[in-house]
């Protein structure tokens, strides 16, 4: 079954950081990209930055270049996303997902397959 476990959200005042953590499993790893997606209330969810897990390639939404830096761990099946320089519109609630389709950030995973997802507020 596939699985993610995400982490590390919270509140935070404009202009802070967060790292967020995702643990994955249930499928190969490094056959796919590991995306970070994110959803605000009346919102459609959206991607925001995603990494292939064969080359470390990583691709990010343009409202989030330069601010955001994703990282993964293969041996540990984890993917990180390091936020800086947060801005309130940043709000949202946040999932990781396996995908094949990396470079153009569609929040499509494999499987249908979404965590619970990790709570971000950024206060302004």
């Amino acid at each position: 079954e596939v699985q993610f476990v995400e982490s590390g959200g919270g509140l935070v005042q404009a202009g802070g950081s967060l790292r967020l953590s995702c643990a994955a499993s249930g499928f190969i790893f490094d056959d796919y990209g590991i995306g970070w997606f994110r959803q605000a209330p009346g919102k459609e969810r959206e991607g925001v930055a995603c990494i292939s897990s064969s080359d470390s390639t990583t691709y990010y939404a343009d409202s989030v270049k330069g601010r955001f830096t994703i990282s993964s761990d293969n041996a540990k099946n984890t993917v990180s996303l390091q936020m800086n320089s947060l801005k309130p519109e940043d709000t949202a609630v946040y999932y990781c997902a396996a995908t094949v389709s990396c470079p153009s950030l569609v929040p499509n995973p494999i499987s249908g397959s979404w965590g619970q997802g990790t709570q971000v507020t950024v206060s302004s």
